[in-house]
């Protein structure tokens, strides 16, 4: 494992009497052996051994461990991902790249901690540690670069979390981080790059609030938190959490069975995302835009909006890419579509992309396999495949033992009353129908 600047040693060894850029050839086309897209160069190699990157993105990841088959991250010299979840910060002007954090965040925060601030309180809040009572938080006079990476950090953290155990019991938690940073925005700063990333920081950090009350099935809720996100960007002028925010309104309006709202706000968010250069956010705002298309019935611009998010995914991903986009590959490509044709009425195409989404899924993103493996199990079951649908259910109830999310729970809940209506007596589905009653009780 390395420390921020030290040079990484067990990477450097893997790459022997090879040249930077002869290794980098190498990576190239270990890459295209498991279908990944890297654009590796002796640059990147570089920035690796030096210990710039401290740890690779997913599909980096994959195509390393392609490549020493039996290596860890941490064999290889990388810091454990929990340590930055996906890219570094994002900072206005400067493009993310791969899995850096700021070297003297931990530091930052540790001596907040000591203090009793409300840097301390944002980062403890995060993480589910003991924070100060409200009433011993001292909000400063000036907000400074330790609050900002408190703020930062929560973002991270939350979002962390939610990948690996669901929204269930971490909204009311993460509401207090989101209160204490609108509280640090009203503080000012003296700095106005300081400024700027509390901006960010805290509207990233109400659209991540935001979402757990989304998937928790808070839908009131969610609608305020990506409200205050986008009044945020605005009065910032930041286009980047302007696009996210119009982008996770759709994806609200589609579920809260507003289709036509859907499309507004997932065509608002492309309008915002043109100028920033990064085909992947275009690509997932093309499917948002979809699934409304998709709820409205309109399989004409449903199958426009999917044919254009794919062309714009082959395109590859950019320096530019948000980092809060960590989660979008092609395993979400996949499992978008499947919601899509399932809201179509194209129950057997809709399973064979659920499925994809499963077998693809990166198992960091816990919550996402269990969500794909539910929508699996639903398209299943009104394609009638009843034995078939029973299994997927059976290995998301396993699932649900690490995630929580009411969204899965009630996605579990309809396919269970379809199967019960009509195959109840069939062995697979009475198993699956009993052990969902004993997962709803022991919840």
């Amino acid at each position: 494992m390395v420390s921020p600047h030290a040079p990484n040693m067990a990477f450097r060894q893997l790459r022997g009497a090879r040249s930077a850029a002869e290794f980098a050839a190498a990576v190239r086309r270990a890459a295209r052996e498991i279908g990944e897209q890297v654009s590796c160069d002796a640059r990147y190699i570089g920035r690796v051994e030096s210990g710039e990157i401290r740890c690779p993105n997913y599909a980096y990841e994959r195509v390393f461990r392609h490549m020493f088959p039996g290596c860890e991250p941490e064999d290889m010299g990388f810091v454990p991902r929990e340590v930055v979840r996906g890219r570094g910060a994002r900072s206005k002007g400067s493009a993310p790249s791969d899995c850096t954090d700021q070297p003297k965040e931990s530091d930052v925060l540790r001596r907040a901690f000591m203090t009793g601030s409300t840097a301390a309180a944002v980062a403890a809040a995060s993480l589910g540690a003991a924070a100060p009572a409200a009433s011993a938080v001292r909000v400063p006079r000036r907000a400074g670069d330790a609050e900002a990476s408190a703020v930062e950090q929560a973002v991270r953290r939350i979002r962390l979390l939610d990948d690996r155990h669901g929204a269930d019991g971490l909204y009311r938690r993460a509401t207090r981080p989101l209160r204490l940073a609108y509280e640090l925005l009203d503080a000012g700063t003296r700095r106005q790059s300081v400024a700027d990333r509390l901006q960010s920081g805290a509207g990233e950090l109400s659209l991540s609030v935001g979402w757990l009350a989304h998937d928790s099935g808070r839908f009131a809720d969610a609608r305020s938190h990506y409200a205050e996100a986008l009044a945020t960007a605005r009065v910032a002028g930041d286009a980047a959490l302007e696009a996210h925010a119009f982008c996770n309104t759709a994806f609200l309006a589609r579920d809260a069975g507003r289709p036509r709202e859907a499309v507004r706000a997932a065509q608002a968010a492309q309008g915002a995302a043109r100028a920033l250069s990064s085909a992947r956010l275009l690509s997932l705002l093309a499917l948002r835009e979809a699934g409304g298309w998709a709820g409205l019935g309109d399989r004409t611009a449903c199958e426009a909006a999917l044919l254009r998010a794919r062309t714009l995914f082959g395109r590859g991903p950019c320096g530019a890419d948000p980092e809060w986009m960590s989660f979008f590959g092609e395993a979400e490509l996949e499992g978008l579509e499947a919601q899509c044709r399932s809201a179509l009425g194209d129950w057997r195409r809709a399973a064979i992309h659920a499925q994809r989404a499963v077998d693809l899924q990166d198992a960091h993103f816990a919550r996402n396999i269990a969500l794909f493996t539910a929508q699996l199990a639903g398209d299943l079951a009104r394609a009638g495949a009843p034995d078939e649908a029973a299994a997927a259910g059976e290995r998301a109830l396993d699932l649900l033992a690490e995630v929580r999310s009411a969204r899965i729970r009630s996605m579990l809940a309809g396919t269970a009353r379809l199967l019960g209506g009509r195959y109840g007596g069939e062995p697979a589905v009475a198993s699956f129908l009993e052990r969902r009653l004993e997962r709803h009780a022991a919840d």
